[in-house]
């Protein structure tokens, strides 16, 4: 993460380490990944007025401009197309030639579901894409306060809606997410089974957030140890379930029925708050019967993944690439003689 983005966070309230002393950099990450720690200075997040629109604007502009910086520092190698899917705006990430061209990743962005911007968190999917040999559909769903629950469901049903119109079958099409955008990935998922629209091929779910309530231990036990998610997060989680219970399992996925769900792969650091969130996620799932790979990585903060030289970002989004594109093309390998 670019040093130039760590003020514009400080008001988002969802970022940056808490006022203090800075916890101990792990010892057995990378030296990249380790700099990010030392780099990561102890500061108070500012108040934010989550209901003013024009303070919600300013800042999630400024940090689109800080993402698509963070996004360059990874690749240049890349296009953008933008779409209408389903009356909802996406755009088509895509990176040279595609091994899987008529496969796609809808891809679904973090930011606690009241920031962030399709067209500039770009380092997930600059990674995933290529490793998978898949070109990536990400979706710019409607965030809250403007726009609470079920609206960034809807947007991203309404896009997975258009891949199939549009000829994509259900084992064509895999969900990729981080963060919030983890847990809609899994949601979208929960509606698209509810609304008995194909299932997709697998879901990849990068330190999701499953739990809008306070209930996840690592809130507390983790709680200064993240550089990233800092102090108590539960009043801002709750500006997107609105007036609904948070704990409906389309909101808040650790309550979900996963039977019946494509397997799962959830990435997790050791530092992160939402290490319960994807623990309880996996445990609820293989209750179910799923295909679940909980995957925990030691040291690392939350959505590591898009960090532009740590080799531990590079080697996660192989591997997320490896299990997508082996989800993606299973059926048509089997066929072979």
């Amino acid at each position: 993460m670019p040093t130039a983005l760590l003020p514009v966070l400080l008001l988002v309230g969802i970022s940056v380490a808490h006022a203090g002393d800075a916890p101990p950099v792990p010892a057995a990450i990378s030296p990249e990944a380790q700099q990010f720690y030392r780099d990561m200075k102890p500061r108070a997040a500012a108040p934010m007025n989550h209901a003013d629109p024009q303070a919600m604007q300013r800042m999630r502009d400024g940090l689109a401009k800080m993402f698509l910086a963070n996004a360059r520092r990874i690749t240049t190698d890349y296009t953008l197309e933008t779409v209408d899917a389903g009356g909802v705006t996406a755009y088509w990430v895509r990176t040279g030639r595609p091994r899987h061209a008529k496969k796609a990743i809808l891809y679904l962005h973090g930011g606690g579901y009241i920031i962030g911007a399709a067209s500039a968190q770009l380092g997930v999917p600059l990674r995933v894409g290529p490793a998978a040999g898949v070109p990536v559909l990400s979706v710019e769903y409607r965030l809250a306060p403007e726009h609470p629950y079920p609206a960034a469901v809807d947007d991203c049903l309404a896009a997975y809606r258009w891949l199939l119109k549009s000829g994509y079958r259900g084992r064509d099409v895999a969900f990729l997410g981080d963060s919030a955008g983890g847990g809609l990935a899994i949601t979208c998922a929960l509606a698209a089974r509810r609304d008995g629209l194909a299932t997709p091929a697998a879901v990849a779910a990068l330190s999701p957030l499953g739990d809008l309530t306070p209930t996840s231990d690592t809130r507390v036990t983790l709680a200064g140890w993240d550089p990233i998610v800092v102090g108590d997060p539960t009043a801002r989680f709750a500006i997107y379930a609105g007036t609904h219970d948070p704990r409906d399992p389309l909101i808040s996925p650790v309550y979900a029925d996963f039977t019946g769900f494509p397997p799962l792969l959830i990435q997790v650091g050791t530092r992160e708050v939402l290490l319960s969130d994807a623990v309880r996620l996996a445990r609820r799932a293989r209750s179910a019967g799923v295909d679940v790979t909980l995957d925990p990585w030691e040291g690392m903060w939350h959505v590591w993944q898009d960090h532009a030289t740590a080799p531990e970002a590079k080697q996660a989004s192989i591997e997320i690439g490896r299990f997508l594109e082996s989800r993606l093309t299973a059926r048509r390998r089997a066929a072979r003689p």
